[in-house]
């Protein structure tokens, strides 16, 4: 593999710490406040759909989860209920968004072997203000050389991404658990992408898309990017 990169950049969310897993408990805290109305696989297959139809308007975050989740809740349970229902939604979302960050096995140790060798960078997708919060209770923002949040992980907003580096793509590696969007963009765009999956991926990440790549590098943990590297 090639080690001679000038930028390493790192997705956030279940790269370096925790945020499906929380999406899921949310989810399922849903489908307990509509199992009288509806089961839960329909409750969440009506609320994938709302996301997906709300997503061009609201984009990602748990702002934009939140409000699918109400809109999913008033179809559900009918407008009456609902107004009670919403307030538990953004009660039990609000308590999400101010929970602690738990920081992914090994990642500090990580961060502290390469950051003196190569220029990090953080590179996320989502809600500004909700993925700024984020970073700065990860306690991880000093380690990187450039934070990126984009509104989409796609070709287009790599290449302003290492326009803004200066960076060519072949001296450029991203790191993240979401093929969608962390690996096939980049590889598209002649970088390096290497791929460390996550016990739990959001539906809309998933894709049957092939990859066939000498530039395309599969780990088991976080940890094993730093041996590559050595």
């Amino acid at each position: 593999m090639n080690k001679n990169f000038d930028y390493i950049a790192f997705d956030a969310d279940d790269t370096l710490w925790e945020n499906e897993l929380y999406y899921r408990q949310f989810e399922d805290y849903l489908c307990e406040l509509l199992k009288n109305s509806m089961p839960a696989e329909s409750v969440s297959a009506r609320l994938f759909e709302n996301e997906m139809k709300n997503m061009p308007i609201y984009g990602y975050g748990l702002k934009s989860v939140m409000l699918s989740m109400i809109e999913t809740a008033s179809q559900i349970a009918g407008r009456q209920e609902s107004l009670s229902l919403a307030g538990k939604i953004i009660e039990r979302g609000q308590a999400i968004m101010n929970q602690n960050i738990a920081l992914l096995s090994g990642v500090k140790n990580v961060l502290d072997s390469l950051k003196n060798r190569y220029r990090l960078v953080l590179a996320t997708k989502g809600d500004l203000l909700d993925q700024s919060n984020k970073i700065e209770r990860s306690g991880l923002k000093d380690y990187f050389f450039h934070i990126e949040i984009m509104n989409e992980k796609d070709e287009q907003n790599y290449r302003l991404l290492l326009s803004k580096l200066n960076c060519s793509p072949d001296r450029f590696i991203m790191i993240g658990n979401s093929l969608k969007s962390d690996i096939i963009p980049v590889l598209k765009i002649g970088g390096f992408a290497a791929h460390i999956p996550h016990e739990y991926m959001w539906q809309h990440e998933v894709t049957d898309e092939k990859i066939a790549s000498d530039r395309f590098i599969k780990l088991n943990a976080l940890t094993d990017i730093a041996v590559l590297l050595q």
